[in-house]
């Protein structure tokens, strides 16, 4: 992975959720950000001396600058690629072996860009990933992962509902907007401190079909088990 690099515009230091990984970016690679991810979603080592990156209780430097718009997207970018490596899909998800994994995009080209960018040349479990637009009130075909970019959230409830109402298989739904896991979405980002959060809806999943790993769960900011 892409080391981090300092840039004029802007330096950004993120603690991603609760593993104490931080981002040091202003104009940073989508790798670096990746890596930084997969560190925060990866399994937790045996107990070590404690060090600067594994302190959750460490205070965000007083001098970080505010989430820059195209920083904000790249880590949701590759939160949404590393979701998918922990969300298990039924066995009819799939046509057959050679399918590839969908995402979605709905309500913004630049996420579609920077998603596109994200998942170029990589697989999950050996399968290809590709990303694709999604319009509301288009049939949006296979899919194993909407996102509803924006904080529209009549529009988001609109898209997420129509989703499961088509019974479209095993869709993990994801959302950006103020109470997105209410409108249907099985996981929704935040930004709490400037940080890039998600809440999770255990609900929203079984009805979309899909399993979350424990995981996952433990690294999500809120886990809502039941109806909301």
């Amino acid at each position: 992975m892409a080391a981090f690099s300092h840039s004029p515009v802007s330096v950004v230091r993120r603690r991603l959720l609760r593993t104490g990984v931080f981002i040091a970016a202003g104009c940073c690679g989508a790798q670096a950000i990746g890596q930084a991810v997969g560190q925060a979603l990866a399994p937790v080592p045996p107990p070590a001396p404690p060090t600067a990156s594994a302190l959750p209780s460490e205070p965000i430097p007083p001098a970080a600058a505010p989430l820059a718009a195209g920083t904000e997207r790249q880590v949701k970018a590759a939160f949404l690629y590393k979701f998918l490596g922990y969300t298990e899909f039924p066995s009819t998800a799939f046509a057959d072996a050679a399918s590839p994994v969908v995402i979605g995009v709905a309500g913004s080209d630049d996420m579609l860009a920077e998603l596109a960018r994200t998942v170029a040349g990589r697989t999950l479990n050996g399968r290809p990933v590709t990303v694709k637009a999604v319009h509301e009130g288009d049939a949006p075909g296979p899919l194993h992962l909407l996102f509803v970019a924006g904080s529209d959230s009549v529009r988001a409830a609109r898209m997420l509902h129509a989703v499961t109402a088509m019974g479209a298989g095993a869709v993990l739904l994801v959302s950006e907007c103020e109470g997105g896991l209410q409108y249907g979405s099985v996981i929704n980002f935040r930004m709490v401190d400037e940080r890039v959060r998600f809440d999770v809806s255990l609900d929203a999943a079984e009805k979309n079909n899909v399993r979350l790993s424990s995981r996952l769960l433990s690294v999500a900011n809120f886990v809502q088990k039941g109806n909301i």
